[in-house]
């Protein structure tokens, strides 16, 4: 039996078969009621953290940094969709694909400028500028009256469905693969091991961690705008620092460096969320401390540095790890 996984693994249409069926299920799923709306907002909830956790891994796992605002970027996303929608192109369902593009650019463009100065320094700076940027723009959302200020953006209309959300979740996963293991993400990963070494060796050090954090920007934002367009209602102290640490835990339980564990890590993540919320605030003293122990007894998470061949055929990591 475990033979005939593994053979079936090997074969090119099982992944585009496993999308097929997926997007179909979720237009079936969307448009008959085969689930009912708690079910399918836990399933939504999975997509964008699957996101989130993913786009996160680029940096921290795949490149070796580490970055804790990323919840600041989902809150660019989050933001700058929601405007779109609900000031500049008011009931318009058919421009929610373009505020979601739009979410993404604006969380990329200043992911972009944030890694300019960023990447000046070395090691645990990052960690640091990264939560001061996270703080800086939770603050200015307070206090701009344009977007409600402590109210937040209201009235958003729920354009965040199934089929939406597994489309951005396959682009998402598809550009952040094909960015690894492609010859510049050989070079985001060389940086990981050694960078001194890799820049000994004339890998562009400084491009490569920008291409690297811009891409993990702007589909940061992509997620804060399927977020935003999912409950209808967004304010600042929805992206604040235990957002942060929800999409660490989720990175860290999964595994560093694994697309697979981005996916395992978020869901897994998604449905304990979901089943802690009884506790009420005591879910916040569990998801960090569940944080804490995996640093400190399975530090690169469950796949940590591993692939399922499901998602990553072993023909294109023996290519791409070929000397």
């Amino acid at each position: 039996m475990r033979e005939f996984f593994h053979r079936l693994a090997q074969n090119r249409w099982i992944l585009p078969a496993l999308i097929v069926a997926g997007f179909v299920f979720a237009i079936v799923a969307q448009n008959f009621p085969i689930l009912n709306n708690y079910t399918k907002f836990v399933l939504i909830t999975a997509g964008i953290n699957i996101i989130l956790c993913a786009s996160l891994n680029l940096v921290n796992g795949y490149m070796g940094e580490f970055s804790v605002g990323h919840a600041g970027f989902m809150s660019l996303g989050a933001y700058a969709s929601a405007i779109f929608t609900t000031k500049w192109i008011p009931d318009s369902a058919a421009f929610f694909p373009v505020s979601v593009l739009f979410g993404g650019a604006v969380a990329a463009g200043i992911g972009f400028l944030l890694a300019l100065l960023s990447f000046k320094t070395r090691g645990d700076y990052l960690a640091i500028i990264t939560l001061a940027f996270l703080m800086i723009v939770k603050s200015a959302w307070e206090n701009i009256p344009y977007v409600g200020g402590p109210r937040g953006v209201l009235g958003i209309d729920p354009m965040t469905t199934l089929p939406w959300t597994f489309f951005w979740t396959v682009v998402a996963l598809w550009a952040i693969r094909n960015l690894v293991y492609s010859k510049f993400g050989r070079a985001i990963t060389a940086i990981r091991e050694d960078e001194i070494a890799a820049n000994a060796m004339g890998v562009r050090v400084r491009e490569a961690k920008i291409l690297a954090f811009v891409v993990s920007s702007f589909f940061g934002g992509v997620a804060g705008a399927l977020f935003a367009h999912q409950i209808s209602f967004i304010n600042p102290g929805s992206f604040d620092i235990v957002k942060s640490t929800e999409i660490l835990v989720m990175v860290y339980l999964g595994g560093v460096a694994s697309l697979a564990g981005s996916i395992l890590g978020a869901v897994i993540f998604t449905f304990l969320s979901q089943a802690l919320q009884p506790l009420g605030y005591w879910r916040m003293v569990i998801l960090p401390l569940m944080l804490v122990l995996l640093m400190l007894f399975r530090p690169r998470g469950i796949l940590g540095m591993r692939e399922l061949s499901w998602l990553i055929p072993r023909r294109e990591t023996q290519k791409n790890n070929a000397p």
